[in-house]
C-alpha cells in the first residue's frame, strides 16, 4: 500500500480535494493519506504557510497529493508553491492538456504535454535594481539542469508512448543562455533515436500551438516560457478547470490542479473537481495504481461528455459533491 501526502490547500481547495478523495477510494486504489497542512490554513497553527511538518511528510513519503494554495500576505514566501518546490528540487513541472467531448474547444483531439523546468531561468528571480530607474533580471540557464529536464522530457515520451518531443527557445536571440538550453536538448536528443526531435523559437511556438496544435505531442522549455505555454495549451482545451499539473523530482513528486484557490467561491459546493480529479489520476499512473487511474479517466470523460450531472463551467447543474457522487458511482 502507497501512503501519500494529502494537503486540501486553501479557498475551494478542500471541497475540490474531498471529491478527488470519494473518487479515487471508490476506483480501489490501494493507497492510504496522510494528512498535512500548508498555505494560509498552516499559518496561523505553525506561523508559516510552509510547516516542517509538511516537507517532511513529502519526503517520508515520496508522493503527494494537493489542493490549490494562497500565499499569505505578509508572509515572506514569494509563492508557497515555489517554496514547496524549491525545498522539495522538483526540478520538472508536467501539464498535460487534452480534450475532451462535451467541452466546447478550437479544435479537437488535441493531447499535448508541456514539460517545464522548474528551478531557474528569469524565475529564479535573481533581481535587483539599478539606481532609481532601472530595474534588473538575471537570466540563469545551466547545463545541469537543461541536461535533467530534457532527460525527464525524453524518459516521459518513452514511457507515455509518445512519439516526439520538441524544444522550445529563443536562441536566435539569447545566444547564449537560450543557446545553451538548445545545444544541451539536441546532444540530448542523440541518445533516444526511437523519439522524434525538433526545435522551435517560442513566439513561432505560440503561434503554431494555435493553428495547428496537432502538430506537437511533447514540448520541453525553460521555465518562463513553460508557464506561458502551458496556459495556452489549457485555453486549447478548455481551460484551468480541466488541466492538472505535476512538479516532479528525483525523489518526490507533488501533484495538483494548475488553477488557483478563487477564495470568493470556497464553501459554495460550486467549484469544478475536474482538474483535481485528474491530478489523482496522474498520480496513480506515477505510483503504479493505473487502473484506477484508468478507470477514472474513463469515467470522467464519460461523465463530461453527457454533460449532466458537472458543474456549471462545464454545462451541467451539478455541485462539487454531486460531480464527485455521480464519477463514484461510475468507478465503483
Amino acid at each position: 500500500m502507497n501512503t501519500v501526502t494529502l494537503i486540501r490547500g486553501d479557498g475551494i481547495g478542500p471541497e475540490i480535494t474531498e471529491a478527488a478523495i470519494t473518487v479515487v477510494e471508490a476506483a480501489g486504489a490501494n493507497i492510504k493519506w496522510e494528512e498535512v497542512s500548508a498555505g494560509e490554513n498552516a499559518l496561523e497553527e505553525y506561523d508559516t504557510p510552509v510547516p516542517r511538518q509538511a516537507i517532511d511528510s513529502l519526503k517520508r513519503n515520496g508522493v503527494g497529493l494537493k489542493g490549490p494554495l494562497t500565499t499569505p500576505v505578509g508572509s515572506g514566501f514569494r509563492s508557497v508553491n515555489v517554496a514547496l518546490r524549491k525545498e522539495l528540487d522538483l526540478y520538472a513541472n508536467l501539464r498535460p492538456a487534452k480534450t475532451y467531448p462535451g467541452i466546447a474547444t478550437p479544435f479537437e483531439d488535441v493531447d499535448l504535454v508541456v514539460v517545464r523546468e522548474n528551478t531557474e531561468d528569469l524565475y529564479a528571480g535573481v533581481e535587483h535594481m539599478v539606481g532609481d530607474d532601472a530595474a534588473e533580471s538575471i537570466k540563469i540557464i545551466t547545463r545541469k539542469a537543461s541536461e535533467r529536464i530534457c532527460h525527464f522530457a525524453f524518459h516521459y515520451a518513452q514511457n507515455d508512448n509518445r512519439k516526439k518531443v520538441t524544444a522550445v527557445h529563443k536562441a536566435n536571440i539569447m545566444k547564449l543562455t537560450d543557446g545553451l538550453f538548445l545545444e544541451t536538448a539536441r546532444r540530448v536528443a542523440e541518445e533516444y533515436p526511437d523519439i522524434e526531435f525538433e526545435d522551435r523559437i517560442v513566439d513561432n511556438m505560440a503561434m503554431q500551438l494555435v493553428l495547428k496544435p496537432w502538430q506537437f505531442d511533447v514540448m520541453v522549455m525553460p521555465n518562463l516560457y513553460g508557464d506561458i505555454l502551458s496556459d495556452l495549451c489549457a485555453g486549447l482545451v478548455g481551460g484551468l478547470g480541466i488541466v492538472p499539473g505535476a512538479n516532479i523530482g528525483e525523489a518526490t513528486a507533488l501533484f495538483e490542479p494548475v488553477h488557483g484557490s478563487a477564495p470568493k467561491y470556497a464553501g459554495q459546493n460550486r467549484a469544478n473537481p475536474a482538474a483535481m480529479i485528474m491530478a489523482a489520476v496522474l498520480m496513480l499512473g506515477y505510483i503504479g495504481e493505473n487502473e484506477p487511474a484508468r478507470k477514472i479517466e474513463a469515467a470522467l470523460a464519460e461523465l463530461i461528455a453527457e454533460g449532466k450531472a458537472v458543474t456549471p463551467d462545464l454545462g451541467g447543474s451539478a455541485g462539487t459533491s454531486e460531480m464527485a457522487k455521480a464519477l463514484a458511482e461510475l468507478v465503483s
